[in-house]
């Protein structure tokens, strides 16, 4: 086993205890409501104020800028109040109490020669019809073969159906020259990747490196995007949205990587 410094970040003050009755510690985003129990993102060098349009990535600017370097020797790794790891799949949990006993609390063995853990990939050629025809129409009625051919349905046409033409394709273009085509590549090949912005990784090397390249691409997106005219969930979670494709395909390129459930149990419940 290998010791582990979980990040699990929440919405909600009330949350602490629980959090802390976890040994995970403990992060809270987007306001000053936070005690200084938590760790916070709005102290020092700091995107707070992005938090709406970036989600968890403020926290992780911050992380970057402030205290990785602080953290001692360990694995590093970021769930939610809503999502944790489990090296078991389990898809009812009964309760806080259940969900302390399954949740990761140390790097089992089996993964000491791998770099980074991330979450079981998301398939994204599965639609339901309605959602489909309410948010697909547009790129059907472009290419037809969308509705026939799951494999057509990759990344792209995922992130296009639900955040708009415009926004992965400029990503793209303002990406490095390093990544700009293999991630071009990786999001019109695969239908699937590593989701919710969650990963486990063994070295402050690696995620120095990851933060150095996804950041300034963020940014120069924002220069671009903007705020103003971003509408709806889908779009003003826009810089979070490809982040979260970014780091699936950055990480698979970069990384020897594993994967490990993530379950699903909001602690909010009671």
């Amino acid at each position: 086993m290998n010791k582990l410094n979980m990040f699990c970040i929440s919405l909600q003050a009330n949350h602490l205890q629980k959090i802390k009755t976890f040994n995970y510690l403990p992060v809270g985003l987007g306001n000053s409501n936070f005690s200084n129990d938590w760790f916070r993102d709005d102290k020092g060098e700091n995107i707070s104020n992005k938090n709406k349009y970036y989600g968890e990535y403020t926290f992780h600017y911050w992380l970057w800028k402030n205290y990785l370097d602080k953290i001692d020797d360990g694995w590093i790794g970021f769930c939610q109040y809503r999502k944790f790891w489990s090296t078991e799949n389990i898809n009812l949990i009964r309760s806080n109490d259940h969900l302390k006993e399954i949740i990761l609390k140390e790097i089992p063995k089996s993964y000491e020669n791998t770099e980074v853990i991330l979450g079981e990939e998301s398939a994204v050629n599965k639609f339901k019809l309605m959602k489909f025809l309410k948010r697909g129409m547009g790129l059907f009625l472009k290419n037809p073969s969308y509705f026939f051919n799951k494999n057509k349905r990759n990344i792209k046409f995922h992130f296009d159906m639900w955040h708009g033409e415009f926004y992965l394709n400029k990503a793209i273009e303002l990406l490095d020259k390093e990544n700009r085509k293999d991630f071009e590549n990786f999001v019109n090949t695969k239908t699937s990747f590593h989701p919710h912005n969650m990963f486990i990784c063994k070295s402050k090397k690696i995620m120095k490196n990851y933060y150095e390249t996804v950041f300034p691409w963020l940014k120069r997106c924002e220069d671009e995007f903007g705020f103003e005219n971003l509408k709806g969930y889908g779009q003003i979670r826009i810089y979070g949205f490809l982040a979260e494709r970014f780091m699936s395909y950055w990480f698979q390129k970069n990384t020897k990587y594993q994967t490990m459930p993530i379950l699903h149990y909001d602690i909010g419940k009671e």
